[in-house]
Order: structure tokens, then C-alpha cells, then sequence
């Protein structure tokens, strides 16, 4: 099984921006709310599959996308860490 990811926000505005360019990129993505774990500005993430993560990273990027950080569920699958 693919493990999923996100990506956490800090404004409402990029995670709408981010979501656009990431589905004309026909990256598969769901709208997400951001785990309580996760400290962010936007209760909206985007999650993703690991296997498009170097996609995901270029096209944000390229395109100046601000975001707080891309997660991944920890070895336990309780909570998330940050990927480098």
C-alpha cells in the first residue's frame, strides 16, 4: 500500500493556488484538514501519494507555492513528521 502524504499551509489562498496547479500537473491529490498535530495558518491540506512527491516538491518549487511543510505519518501511524 502507497503511503500518503501532506502538504500543510499557512494562508487559505496557496493551498487553493497549490490544489489548481497540482491537478492541471494530473497529480492525484484530496483536500485534506490538517491534523491537529500539525501547526498551520489554514485548516486545509493537500494529500498525496509518496510516489509523486518529487513532482509535488519541483512543481511547488517553480511556481513559488508557500507552504508550511510536506508530512509523512510517523512509524506508528498515530501522528506526522516533517520530511526534509
Amino acid at each position: 500500500m502507497e503511503e500518503e502524504m501532506l502538504i500543510a499551509f499557512d494562508s487559505t489562498q496557496q493551498a487553493l493556488r497549490a490544489e489548481m496547479l497540482l491537478e492541471y500537473a494530473e497529480i492525484e491529490i484530496d483536500i485534506f484538514p490538517t491534523p491537529k498535530e500539525i501547526t498551520a495558518g489554514c485548516a486545509m491540506s493537500i494529500q498525496f501519494f509518496e510516489a509523486d512527491l518529487v513532482g509535488v516538491r519541483k512543481l511547488i518549487a517553480e511556481q513559488n507555492v508557500e507552504i508550511r511543510g510536506i508530512f509523512s505519518k510517523n512509524g506508528e501511524g498515530s501522528g506526522y513528521i516533517e520530511v526534509e
